[in-house]
């Protein structure tokens, strides 16, 4: 199993609530898509549809329980360093072959950096980091189906052409998974391949 980190362009709206009563600034919100099915990506994988679907719905109760966080910055580690954290999924779906995002910029060190950053209209990519493997199919890496989401982080885009479209990933220890994902997301996953959760259905 291999930690998966993908690059892409956001292209993303901002959205801003108003400034608070005692003078603080509103939630900053971005929304855009943050990851594409059955396409090519940068880094020479494809993503089937399915796999991604089921994915994202998994992600779902992570979004609902607030715990959808991200990083600024690409880390090397499966579990998200909250020290680090800049943001929070606040609502994920689907849409074809695309998965959106709209994404709360929270109130943290990094998350004060991600927001100037967005409000100096600084460009900023998104990230997948999620544990898998991959099966060379072709010019492609195909994403298997023991794909497992761990969160999308904001990431600087790289200067030079070419230079997030790296082939390998790190390798690391399956038993990981029970550390990254609590035993009652581990039951819905279950849960969800129980049902026969299928393309389309999210």
């Amino acid at each position: 199993m291999k930690l998966l980190k993908e690059f892409k362009d956001f292209d993303y709206e901002i959205l801003k609530e108003d400034t608070l009563a005692d003078g603080r600034p509103g939630k900053l919100f971005v929304k855009g898509v943050i990851q594409r099915a059955d396409t090519l990506n940068q880094n020479g994988r494809i993503y089937p549809k399915d796999v991604l679907l089921r994915e994202v719905e998994n992600y779902k109760k992570v979004v609902i329980e607030r715990r959808a966080m991200g990083e600024l910055d690409h880390a090397d580690d499966p579990v998200v360093n909250l020290k680090n954290v800049s943001h929070l999924i606040s609502d994920i779906w689907v849409e074809g072959n695309v998965v959106l995002g709209k994404i709360e910029i929270l109130p943290t060190p990094m998350g004060n950096i991600a927001r100037s950053l967005i409000e100096s209209n600084v460009k900023l990519g998104i990230s997948s980091r999620a544990l898998g493997s991959v099966r060379s199919h072709g010019d492609a890496d195909v994403v298997q189906d023991d794909l497992h989401l761990i969160c999308w982080d904001l990431v600087s885009e790289p200067s030079t052409p070419g230079a997030f479209m790296m082939r390998e990933a790190k390798e690391v220890d399956p038993g990981i998974l029970q550390k990254i994902f609590s035993k009652s997301d581990r039951v819905d996953r279950a849960v969800n391949e129980i049902l026969g959760i299928k393309k389309g259905q999210v």
